[in-house]
């Protein structure tokens, strides 16, 4: 089974890591992504740019409307995910709390919408 696993950033948190702890995060992420890719359990990783860089797109009546800035100002955003096939959703969370973010933030654990089979 796919899943997305979305994590999300405190901004105020962050900044308050020290370099050490800065690194170590950096080094979490690259442990975790040694060890999905070792296992065959990696599809895809990404981190996102900032809110601040976003565009949000609204199509109303036909219309195409653009406005620069995340579409809400919230404490915590979307900032990079990992796409990962395991054989549970236990699998899953437990690649998820290898996320070091999840020590001050939040990861959301999400299943992949399955489409039925033609037949």
């Amino acid at each position: 089974m796919k899943y997305m696993l979305l994590i999300n950033l405190n901004p105020k948190a962050n900044e308050a890591l020290s370099e050490e702890q800065q690194a170590a995060v950096g080094a979490a992420h690259e442990k975790l992504m040694a060890v999905t890719k070792e296992a065959g359990e990696l599809v895809a990783a990404e981190a996102l740019g900032e809110p601040a860089k976003t565009t949000v797109v609204r199509v109303r009546d036909g219309k195409t409307a653009a406005s620069e800035g995340p579409l809400v100002d919230a404490e915590e955003y979307f900032c990079g995910y990992y796409i990962v096939d395991v054989a549970s959703k236990e699998r899953a969370v437990e690649l998820a709390a290898m996320i070091p973010d999840a020590q001050w933030s939040a990861v959301e654990v999400r299943p992949f919408f399955e489409m039925p089979e033609e037949g």
